[in-house]
């Protein structure tokens, strides 16, 4: 208690000195404790205990004697047990002892809000305006007004140069406190949220901004647009299709915002966007200059498969292929080549639409209007085939004047000709002009009147029965067409190809392009067709057929074809015979199938139809009734003998005998037994 004593004493010493008072060290602290909290009031908890050896015990000892100014009364032992178990969490810091003054409770809250109004109040994620109190090595203190000031690392001042001390700058709060109480803000957030409400403003208003190209990335740019990473698609740098990037790295170039993400904060810029829109000025003014029929000098600019587009210093038109030339063009890069510097006409335009047209070969006179005057009806001349159609072809005279060589004026003949495979684009051909109409500027041609109509004199090249050679053209389910010249032709019919041989299509036989022999069965001039046949180059074999294959006769033959009503059988000589389902039964009881090779029997041969019917089940048949008869026949022999026999022995005996009669009754029984055999 004494030591208790002399620090109450202690504190009221220093209480009386208010100056020494404010200045209290750390050492003081257990005192002002004691003061707070009598000791005499202190409870221990039971469990409570601080344990110390005592080298632990003097180390501490030594060390806070080192310490202690010289007006400190050091604490017992038991104060520091007593001090290290009571909780001071209850302690009031408010409590002045220099005059033991207080103040109400409403008046603390008052002056609490008086001390908090002179600070700012900010809130995180905002920007605010600060300004640089310090800097260091490492870092720049920012003061915005807060009961703090803020650290910056210099690595976001590395785009502005010689920053000093008292220059403004914008900041944002990212953290009011961090983990160490610190204020957290940030120079480069600040600046990236300030660009991104430029970005989103620039997207509303259509304002051009002005970007720098960083780097090239996958199908497009990198654009950094007041320090934000925006994309510039490759389809959106330039008007023109635009292959190298890498030319674009490091320039600075405007662009317009076209597209923003505000989840992700991302943003889309185009270069072309700005080049199209000066181009629709320029669109504008020329076309509201345009008229009709008006020439201008043009550029080509792009060829494709329909015609080309013409720059006209601003503004395209299209130069339609079907306008290139009065001639026909297979493609616009025949006459026209990009870059072609070249005059053209206004045919037409669209103010809403935007689109004009335009024309080169009206520029000189239609080709009908000044055709020479040897091209006349009956007139011979020469023609590039420019287009074929299933009707007929037309034949180009000269540029722009072409005529129709129809299906019908190919050939004299009447057989229907496929203008395709007669004709082939690019080829020159000769022709008569048939008809001829300026006004319409139409014009019909013939190839077949170059020569003569061989059908007046028919008779004389091709007469009945003559012998030829041709060419097939066509086959038909019915029969083959075959050419024997130019415009001479006729068909075989299916059933004249062969005389031994039936066809289910005449492709069986021959083949397109191939070449046979016929001859001439019939002339019809009127409607010119003649009639060929092909097996009738050789003699009927029939007649000679019908000594070989008699009714009745056997010959071998293989099944070719079978179904449910009967088989083909291959003969020898070629020919074929059929045989009806009923007679293909085995003597086993199974049936002949396809590609067996077994005997038939004649059973019908018609010479008129060639036709010619066998069986195999007539066969087995047949050699059974031969064995049957062969019996018979035999039986009956020994009956006949037996009954001489008899008539001898009745001859020679003048009275029968027992010994008689018993032979006689075993002769009956015989020929009874005989009879009744031959019966069954």
């Amino acid at each position: 208690m004494e030591e208790n004593q002399n620090i109450s004493e202690t504190a009221g010493t220093t209480n009386d000195e208010s100056v020494q008072t404010t200045a209290a060290t750390a050492h003081e602290a257990p005192v002002a404790a004691q003061e707070a909290t009598p000791v005499a009031e202190v409870t221990e908890p039971a469990t409570a205990e601080v344990h110390m050896t005592e080298d632990e015990q003097q180390a501490f000892e030594e060390q806070e004697s080192n310490n202690v100014p010289e007006t400190y009364v050091r604490p017992s032992r038991r104060y520091y047990e007593e001090a290290s178990t009571t909780s001071h969490d209850d302690f009031d810091w408010s409590v002045d002892k220099r005059n033991v003054a207080t103040y109400a409770k409403e008046d603390r809250v008052k002056l609490d809000k008086v001390y908090d109004s002179t600070f700012k109040a900010i809130n995180e994620n905002e920007l605010m305006m600060g300004t640089i109190e310090g800097m260091t090595k490492t870092d720049v203190i920012i003061n915005i007004g807060f009961k703090s000031d803020g650290l910056i690392s210099l690595n976001e001042f590395r785009d502005t140069a010689n920053i000093k001390i008292g220059d403004l700058v914008e900041v944002m709060v990212v953290e009011k406190e961090d983990r160490e109480g610190h204020l957290h803000l940030s120079r480069k957030l600040a600046r990236a949220a300030r660009s991104w409400q430029q970005i989103v403003d620039f997207y509303k208003t259509g304002e051009v901004v002005t970007g720098t190209i960083t780097s090239k990335t996958k199908g497009g740019l990198i654009v950094d647009v007041h320090g934000l990473e925006t994309f510039l698609p490759g389809s959106q740098i330039d008007v023109k299709p635009v292959t190298d990037y890498d030319q674009y790295v490091g320039k600075t170039m405007d662009f317009k915002v076209v597209k923003i993400n505000e989840t992700i904060r991302n943003a889309v810029v185009s270069h072309k966007a700005l080049i199209e829109s000066d181009i629709e000025q320029q669109r504008s003014v020329i076309i509201g200059q345009l008229e009709k029929g008006q020439v201008l000098e043009g550029t080509v600019k792009n060829v494709t498969d329909f015609g080309a587009f013409i720059d006209l210093g601003g503004v395209d038109g299209l130069l339609y292929i079907t306008d290139i030339s009065w001639g026909r063009v297979t493609h616009p890069s025949e006459v026209l080549h990009n870059s072609q510097k070249l005059n053209v006409v206004v045919l037409d335009f669209d103010d809403e639409k935007k689109r004009i047209s335009l024309g080169l070969k009206q520029l000189t006179p239609h080709p009908w209007d000044n055709l020479p005057e040897a091209i006349t009806e009956g007139a011979h001349v020469k023609g590039k085939v420019v287009n074929i159609e299933d009707y007929g072809a037309f034949l180009e005279i000269m540029p722009g004047v072409e005529g129709l060589v129809h299906v019908s004026e190919i050939t004299w003949s009447s057989q229907p000709i496929n203008a395709k495979e007669f004709f082939k684009l690019g080829e020159e051909h000769e022709a008569v002009v048939v008809t001829l109409d300026k006004d319409e500027r139409k014009m019909s041609l013939s190839i077949k009147q170059l020569s003569a109509d061989p059908w007046e004199t028919i008779e004389d090249k091709f007469p009945m029965d003559s012998r030829h050679s041709g060419t097939v053209k066509n086959i038909t389910p019915y029969g083959v067409f075959v050419e024997l010249e130019t415009g001479i032709g006729g068909m075989i019919h299916i059933s004249d190809l062969s005389w031994i041989k039936r066809y289910n299509h005449p492709s069986e036989f021959v083949k397109t392009g191939e070449k046979i022999d016929v001859m001439i069965l019939g002339i019809d001039k009127e409607n010119r067709k003649l009639s060929l046949g092909h097996k009738q180059l050789e003699e009927d074999p029939w007649n000679a057929f019908e000594t070989v294959f008699p009714l009745g006769s056997i010959h071998e033959g293989s099944v070719t074809r079978k179904d449910d009503k009967g088989a083909t059988v291959q003969l020898q000589y070629g020919l074929e015979a059929y045989a009806p389902a009923r007679h293909l039964r085995k003597e086993d009881g199974s049936n002949v199938e396809a590609e067996e090779t077994l005997p038939f029997m004649i059973i019908e041969f018609d010479r008129n139809d060639k036709r010619i019917l066998v069986s195999h089940s007539k066969v087995w048949e047949q050699s059974k009734n031969e064995e049957k008869d062969a019996a018979r026949k035999e039986m009956a022999n020994e009956n006949e003998k037996t009954k001489k026999a008899v008539k001898n022995i009745q001859s020679k005996v003048e009275k029968p005998t027992l010994g008689d009669l018993g032979a006689l009754a075993s002769i009956k029984d015989k020929l009874k037994k005989a009879e009744e055999e031959e019966g069954n």
